[in-house]
């Protein structure tokens, strides 16, 4: 025996009485993933933080359809391939230009000792940003239901993506009982976070989670996966932070996903801010008549040019009523005018993206459609109301990705969409996704706590599309009949928001004229030139605040902070500014603002500032803050 137990420890497993115990460290030591094989040959892992253990032995495996568990007896470990890696990703765009990919990984393999055609490889990873694991098929095959759990080591407070609905939580995890969806997003500690996630879902369901009353234990919840020889399940993945905002700040979902495979050349990718018709539609300004037509679009490409914004969306029916069979996607009712627009846009150097509903995807040739749109010269595609069950929906949501990169176009799924996974490293194109309710849609349930508790938990999982950024915050001119309602936010929270939330494609929802009536504000939207050099949560708490500073494609430091219903005031530290005096230009909420009331009103300031200041700015109840910075401020 003592024999074995140096064999093990020589490849980094470590022999206990009755279990073989492999760990992987992240490589600044803090984090530490090990897998445990019992004498019975089952399987858990279990996962400590700074040395605390945070989730305690949990199940790994599968369960064939007659009942038999795998690993289990009979099942021997074989060998154990370690591997380092210390490189860096320079994704086209993201939330900065240079990500560190440096991570420890063991390769787990397992085979039956009475069935030598069964075989199963756990790879598993630790990062200094959480860890994560997948299950590889080498050999066999079947249909067969994944064991994982996540047995938290205490009753700690999450919070859930909830659809298109305000997220669940704060939830103690006892109190949970039935299904949850992901992003599950965890206060371990008041200096540990963690969230629950997949990355890299190349087929199946997307990850659900499931728990009984007073239980810390969820499961994975979905049905039984048809295994193959060469089946490699979507990564498990447990990110860890010492606040909130650090899992908001990693790129490590997108990490676990390929790179592009080289195929398609997607150098003609470029995120920006992009104007938006759909809310625009029925308002009156000064003797002019916004519509879904040609005339409004024109006015609207005018400005976007003309604040450097990259695109222009039209929304639905501009090919005919979406919903309705015969509304041919290439040459109904207003793709004439659609093509000319195209063209105008050209000159004007903005873009223009396409809504595409899922009907006509369906009753057209979708691949001839997208070709058509690309030879067009459009930008993009929205894609909506998507139907089928969640794996057919995955799926197909991969398939329209591939064909919109093979025709270079930009796309944006709506509607219920698949979650984000990490799939904008592979596809560059897949800019956004509407995972959460996008606000315009959503006055009904959309408050400032809402919006300060989604950044935190749904945009874990990527690139999100919530529409912020409306300055006619009561909508008074509107004929829009389906959501006419006040918004619940301050002019000045509405911009911070756009800078807040992470997407490829930063969509505007309101019309030139109202944005041209804030200046500083339209100042702030239209330096947000992407792609990101740096992005960092300078602050932030789950449900109450968010402190987000991005800088600029042209060196601009820009800092958004937006609150929930409560006012409050914040110290912002500069460090981040490199050596030297730079201007800055600070927008507040002005007196006796509120969310409410008084949502239009606001202070501006400016001044000289070092990396040495500490700002200190107020925030109204469900108000925001707006600061450029930089080394001369234009007006």
């Amino acid at each position: 025996m003592r024999k074995l137990c140096l064999l093990f420890l020589l490849i980094g497993t470590y022999c206990y009485a009755g279990e073989k115990r492999c760990t992987v460290d992240s490589p600044d030591g803090k984090i530490q993933l090990a897998i445990i094989q019992t004498d019975a040959g089952e399987l858990t892992y279990q996962l400590s933080v700074k040395r605390k253990q945070v989730i305690e032995a949990s199940a790994l495996g599968f369960k064939t359809e007659d009942g038999v568990s795998f690993p289990s007896q009979g099942w021997k470990m074989g060998k154990v391939i370690r591997n380092k890696v210390n490189s860096v990703w320079k994704p086209l765009w993201g939330k900065r230009a240079v990500v560190p990919d440096k991570y420890n990984e063991m390769k787990l393999s397992f085979v039956n000792e009475a069935e030598s055609s069964d075989a199963l490889e756990i790879v598993a990873r630790a990062y200094n940003e959480g860890v994560a694991f997948r299950y590889v098929l080498p050999q066999g095959a079947g249909s067969a239901l994944e064991l994982t759990t996540f047995n938290f080591a205490g009753d700690y407070t999450a919070w859930y993506y909830n659809g298109e609905r305000h997220n669940i939580g704060p939830e103690r995890l006892t109190e949970t009982d039935g299904e949850r969806l992901p992003v599950m997003t965890v206060k371990a500690a008041e200096d540990l976070y963690l969230a629950v996630h997949e990355a890299c879902l190349d087929e199946g369901e997307p990850l659900k989670l499931k728990s009984e009353k007073g239980r810390c234990l969820f499961s994975v919840s979905a049905k039984p996966h048809l295994l193959r020889a060469g089946y490699q399940s979507a990564w498990r993945v447990v990110l860890c932070g010492n606040r909130p905002g650090d899992l908001v700040d990693s790129h490590l979902v997108e990490l676990l996903n390929p790179e592009p495979s080289g195929e398609y050349d997607f150098s003609w990718v470029k995120p920006g801010v992009a104007l938006w018709d759909w809310r625009m539609n029925g308002v009156q300004w000064e003797g002019f008549n916004y519509t879904m037509s040609y005339p409004s679009w024109e006015r609207a490409v005018d400005f976007a040019a003309e604040q450097g914004f990259a695109y222009l969306v039209l929304d639905a029916n501009w090919y005919g009523p979406e919903f309705e069979q015969g509304s041919d996607p290439v040459k109904g009712d207003k793709a004439r005018d659609v093509r000319k627009l195209i063209q105008y846009g050209k000159q004007k150097g903005v873009g223009i993206w396409l809504y595409l509903n899922d009907v006509g995807g369906r009753n057209y040739p979708l691949e001839e459609t997208l070709k058509q749109y690309g030879e067009w010269g459009a930008a993009g595609v929205k894609y909506g109301f998507m139907a089928g069950n969640p794996e057919e929906k995955n799926t197909r949501t991969k398939s329209i990705t591939e064909m919109c990169a093979r025709y270079k176009l930009l796309v944006n799924f709506h509607d219920y969409p698949v979650h984000p996974y990490g799939q904008m490293r592979t596809w560059p194109n897949a800019v956004t996704r509407e995972y959460c309710k996008a606000q315009l849609d959503g006055h009904e349930i959309f408050y400032p706590k809402t919006f300060v508790t989604s950044v935190f938990v749904n945009m874990v999982a990527g690139p999100i599309d919530m529409n912020n950024g409306m300055f006619d915050l009561r909508q008074g001119k509107t004929t829009r009949s389906d959501n006419n309602q006040e918004v619940p936010s301050t002019v000045v929270s509405e911009a911070a928001r756009t800078l807040i939330t992470f997407s490829g494609a930063t969509i505007i929802p309101d019309i030139p004229e109202y944005y041209r009536k804030y200046p500083a504000l339209l100042r702030f939207l239209s330096a947000q030139k992407m792609p990101w050099l740096e992005s960092k949560t300078l602050d932030g708490e789950i449900g109450e605040y968010i402190v987000m500073m991005r800088q600029a494609e042209d060196g601009v430091f820009l800092i958004g902070a937006a609150t929930n219903e409560e006012s409050r005031t914040l110290r912002v530290p500069l460090s981040f500014l490199g050596k030297g005096d730079y201007e800055a230009e600070i927008v507040e909420d002005g007196e006796n603002a509120h969310y409410l009331s008084n949502r239009e009103t606001m202070k501006i300031s400016k001044k000289r500032v070092t990396r040495n200041e500490v700002l200190s700015i107020k925030l109204a109840p469900g108000g925001g803050v707006c600061i450029r910075i930089g080394k001369e401020i234009k007006q």
